[in-house]
């Protein structure tokens, strides 16, 4: 997709230099003191040029589980068995219930997402609550409904579609407090040596500016969770784009695992979820190890994507997770041509693909779906197990076809009574620029911005315990140790805004549930030195209460791809 014309943004719009160079100021404040739970209009509009964040909010039942329960549901039924031990430490109440990842490595609790609107420096504006299980309507629960797994730290990303009319965003179709939903099969791909045997569509949600949603189902990322998804609906397509992991069982991985990880192609959908019937899977793209000369990895876990971006025409993924393949950035390559070596960067006439990736699918489990994704160069291209330097990228924003922004979650550390201060000793997480050298062909690291982060400094809470969690033996206390994902904005003085969401650090028994930030800072576009950035700052405009978490942002609906108005 190109990047449409820079326009003028409305000043009312506009985020202050003085907001974001220095204190968090009145309007951040009064965003601080809003309750999105109880304030806003259900049915408000969205409106062009403002942010949209995905929020979950926990239901904090203490009967979602029962002390000594045995889980996942329906291990036994299966060829992995239960986890060892006598069953869930701790019942449904927050934050507690969360330890019991700590038994059942699958855990976790679907819960409901709303989409806030708030203005570019933080006001509050309207909630959007996405159709759900515990909503009802003249004693009706609505047709459809989707919802996230609340610890699932990967989920909810937001993205505008091509034209800019929808935002999108995955999820489950199951009840609200469904436990192990993240984990489970999808009805068409079952893997019996998954001990969390459930057969749970994922679903793409579909906004438009008016509020109104539909659904797509898909069988795609069976065993783990869909992060993030972009619509073409632009030149007649109705196609999304989706990222993601497929696999929760035992090597090798069955055949619909392997087929449905990564990047994935779907047809939208504009039937109500009961009258779907998801079939094939329909992968769009792939990596292997192999293509730089190293030995394969676990089939399929190469594509353990998390993060997704479009620009020019051209799709992007992160990989930042997982003990396979190498963490960086990928682009696909729909010319074929672009990387022999398994390292590149995008050819000028690519175009963006509309029809699957072709495999052989009696050879798939063994050896993998042939591959046509590229690490971008300059950028790590290093295996994990291997590598002296990891990073962790999630989130990606073009500032400009020579200036890439790339957020880094941090590396999630919580082994030791260092945690804190392992976080703030990070020099990858944050946000880093890459600078395009038309010369080499390669990008470079101009910088990583962390300024007001605040990586490993403990933060409070409201209700959140103090002290030590008895199970870890670690502080309660989150911290920031990272970004997830990220959107900006180019503004005509030559300076970007970045929002993004932070990843955190604590003692809790999932890192996922803490509640965490949304930040915002400005960079001047030119810049490529880490001295010329130094007075740069993040500043907080957001910060998650009790029994929350923040995901996605977005632009809303009607946003240009750079954050202006059409």
């Amino acid at each position: 997709m190109q990047t449409a014309t820079r326009s003028r943004s409305l000043p009312r719009l506009r985020l202050s230099i003085a907001l974001i160079a220095g204190a968090v100021g009145s309007m951040a404040a009064q965003a601080q003191s809003f309750d999105f739970n109880n304030g806003g209009n259900f049915n408000a509009p969205f409106m062009p040029g403002m942010l949209v964040v995905s929020r979950s909010v926990y239901d904090n039942l203490s009967s979602n589980v029962q002390v000594g329960q045995v889980l996942p549901p329906n291990c036994a039924s299966t060829t992995a068995g239960c986890s060892t031990g006598n069953g869930a430490i701790a019942d449904g109440t927050y934050p507690y219930v969360f330890n019991n990842d700590t038994y059942d490595s699958s855990f976790g609790i679907t819960s409901r997402i709303f989409l806030d609107q708030m203005t570019p420096s933080g006001l509050p504006v309207s909630t959007l609550e996405v159709p759900n299980s515990l909503q009802n309507s003249h004693g009706h629960a609505p047709a459809d409904q989707l919802v996230t797994s609340f610890s699932s730290k990967s989920e909810l990303g937001l993205h505008l579609s091509t034209d800019g009319k929808y935002l999108t965003f995955f999820g489950y179709v199951a009840p609200v407090n469904t436990i192990d939903a993240s984990n489970a099969n999808t009805p068409g791909v079952v893997d019996p040596t998954n001990p969390d045997n459930q057969a749970i569509y994922r679903a793409v949600a579909r906004v438009d500016r008016a509020g109104n949603f539909t659904f797509t189902e898909t069988n795609a990322y069976s065993g783990n969770n869909g992060r993030a998804a972009i619509l073409n609906d632009s030149n007649g397509n109705n196609l999304i784009y989706g990222t993601g992991n497929g696999g929760n069982g035992a090597n090798p991985q069955p055949e619909g695992v392997v087929v449905g990880t990564g990047a994935q192609l779907i047809t939208a959908s504009s039937q109500h979820e009961a009258q779907q019937t998801p079939g094939t899977l329909e992968p769009v793209g792939s990596f292997s190890i192999t293509q730089l000369g190293d030995k394969a990895d676990k089939i399929g876990k190469d594509d353990n994507f998390r993060g997704i971006a479009l620009y020019n025409n051209v799709l992007y993924y992160t990989k930042g997770s997982g003990s396979n393949g190498v963490n960086t950035v990928y682009f696909l390559d729909t010319t074929g041509k672009a990387c022999p070596t398994g390292v590149g960067v995008p050819a000028k006439n690519a175009t963006l693909p509309t029809t699957p990736l072709a495999y052989n699918a009696a050879t798939v489990a063994t050896t993998g779906l042939p591959s046509n994704m590229c690490i971008l160069a300059g950028f790590p291209s290093t295996p994990v197990k291997t590598a002296t330097t990891v990073a962790y990228p999630f989130g990606m924003w073009f500032a400009d076809a020579n200036t890439l922004y790339v957020a880094d979650e941090g590396d999630g550390y919580a082994g030791g009574t260092d945690l804190y201060t392992h976080a703030a000793a990070q020099t990858t997480a944050g946000l880093q620029k890459w600078v395009f050298n038309t010369t080499t062909q390669k990008w470079t690291l101009a910088y990583t911005l962390q300024a007001g982060l605040e990586l490993g400094t403990a933060y409070t809470v409201r209700g959140y315990p103090t002290g030590s969690n008895s199970v870890t033996n670690l502080p309660w206390a989150p911290a920031t140790d990272g970004l997830r994902n990220i959107t900006g904005r180019v503004d005509d003085d030559g300076t970007v805004t970045i929002w993004g969401i932070t990843s955190t650090v604590s003692g809790n028994g999932d890192l996922g549930a803490d509640p965490n930030r949304l930040v915002a800072i400005r960079d001047v576009v030119k810049n490529t030195s880490a001295t010329s950035a130094s007075h740069e700052k993040f500043v907080t405009l957001r910060s998650a209460n009790f029994g929350e978490v923040l995901r996605g942002v977005s632009f809303a609906p009607g946003t240009a791809s750079n954050g202006h108005l059409f």
